[in-house]
């Protein structure tokens, strides 16, 4: 059943990634956790593939969990919560965190609801279009809940530790047009999907040994001492410089032509 809650399009290096639950506005089932799991260890793993978009059929992006299915479906609320209780990053966290853990950029689009579990996943993007009219909103204090699908690996990194509080202690839900200015969200679009994937095709195009290894950069570096930030500049640096794709970005910017760039072997989540 999880095979029909996610769709995955592979076209010119870019994996469209689809939830595919519009009836019920893409919300959060246990087949829909199972899917985006393995959706983002699929597409981590697939060779070829640059750049995901994220985004969601029908009317919305996801309008979070649907408590009453994920209750059903784990047999009351004790086996609900037992994935609480295991491994980390656990089961809930695993749908949004593996976006995350995706080495190439991943450009989520935002329509329609983007609530709690829902904006959680959008926020493991490295980059997000909303539609001035999209509704987001950190939700769980609706129902007396913390947010707990890694946000503190996100939220933080884009706003001030005051806005996230704010966000997460009131649970208001913003426009898309309000997420921009706060910088929740990357850019506004009248049409998302289109927009991420103009960007994703402009990403795609660049030597994917360099966007990789931007990516692990600015993910890894966050947290780092100067000295162990600066170290790991130096040593990506050191791995592209005179490697055939760095050569082949070298001589298409010398003579305008597009470049023929070789994709790396797969290596997983990082």
């Amino acid at each position: 059943m999880s095979e029909d809650r996610v769709r995955i399009e592979l076209a010119e290096h870019i994996a469209t990634v689809t939830l595919a639950r519009a009836e019920k506005h893409n919300a959060l089932d246990v087949p829909m956790f199972d899917a985006l799991i393995a959706a983002a260890e699929r597409v981590a793993r697939e060779r070829g593939v640059r750049v995901v978009v994220l985004h969601g059929d029908g009317p919305s992006f996801c309008s979070g969990l649907d408590l009453a299915a994920v209750m059903a479906a784990k047999g009351g609320l004790d086996g609900a919560l037992e994935p609480l209780r295991g491994e980390v990053p656990n089961w809930f966290q695993r749908a949004a965190y593996g976006w995350l853990r995706v080495p190439v950029p991943v450009i989520a689009a935002i329509h329609g609801n983007c609530l709690g579990g829902g904006l959680q996943i959008a926020l493991a993007a490295d980059i997000r279009f909303a539609h001035p009219d999209a509704r987001l909103s950190v939700m769980e204090v609706k129902w007396g809940l913390v947010p707990d699908m890694s946000i503190t690996r996100t939220l933080p990194r884009l706003v001030g530790i005051d806005v996230a509080k704010e966000l997460t202690f009131t649970g208001r839900v913003l426009s898309g047009s309000e997420a921009h200015r706060l910088g929740v969200v990357t850019h506004l679009a009248d049409d998302p999907l289109a927009a991420a994937r103009a960007l994703a095709s402009e990403v795609a195009s660049k030597s994917p040994d360099a966007i990789r290894g931007a990516k692990r950069l600015f993910d890894e570096a966050w947290i780092g001492t100067p000295e162990q930030t600066l170290a790991l500049e130096a040593q990506i640096q050191l791995g592209l410089v005179g490697s055939p794709n760095q050569l082949a970005a070298v001589s298409a910017g010398l003579s305008g032509a597009r470049a023929q760039f070789a994709d790396p072997e797969p290596t997983g989540p990082s």
